[in-house]
């Protein structure tokens, strides 16, 4: 397939080593990479990825390309924040993890997170002002991080608050998500 992407495109998604929903990290990166961009799964050990489905299920096994603490986030154009409770409960607890949210909202650049994924934005301290969606239950921490509205909508994006952000709720919404991720690396 002929990229899609003008310029190509590099992605980092950023995930630990455990209970990373498996769709939602494996379904973005198939995606975007078919569609020609450079796509980096980083993990928090060099140790394979193992994935989860809903929560319980044991999933596919991913490898990472390298880890949190040796990539460098300036070279990347979209941020991907997968879900799954435990990865995402595991990711706002890493220090490197913060630090490349922090990044690119600092910057400007685009960040796309999905299910529990936005518990990121909170620990990192980037979701004062969005409106976005989650999974349910990650509401109330959005809202008392100061994000300005939290809606029970498919797949929510927010270009205010410094930089553009895609969120959704849940597998079952990937479709809606990839195709306002797939907007923000073709520039629309």
């Amino acid at each position: 397939m002929a990229a899609e992407f003008p310029g190509g495109r590099r992605v980092l998604a950023v995930v630990s080593n455990y209970g990373v929903e498996q769709d939602e990290l494996v379904v973005p990166v198939e995606h975007l990479r078919d569609k020609g961009a450079d796509v980096t799964v980083a993990a928090t050990r060099r140790d394979a990825v193992r994935t989860l489905v809903g929560d319980k299920d044991p999933g596919k096994v991913v490898e990472p390309d390298t880890t949190l603490d040796e990539v460098d986030p300036s070279g990347f154009d979209l941020l991907l924040i997968p879900g799954g409770t435990v990865n995402a409960d595991n990711l706002r607890l890493h220090g490197k993890a913060m630090e490349v949210v922090r990044a690119f909202a600092s910057t400007g650049r685009p960040i796309a997170a999905i299910c529990h994924g936005p518990w990121a934005l909170v620990e990192a301290g980037v979701a004062k002002g969005k409106t976005l969606t989650s999974y349910a239950s990650v509401r109330t921490d959005l809202l008392n991080a100061g994000a300005a509205s939290w809606v029970d909508e498919p797949v929510v994006s927010d270009a205010s608050a410094g930089y553009p952000l895609v969120t959704s709720r849940t597998p079952k919404d990937l479709d809606a998500f990839l195709g306002e991720v797939d907007k923000l690396l073709a520039g629309t």
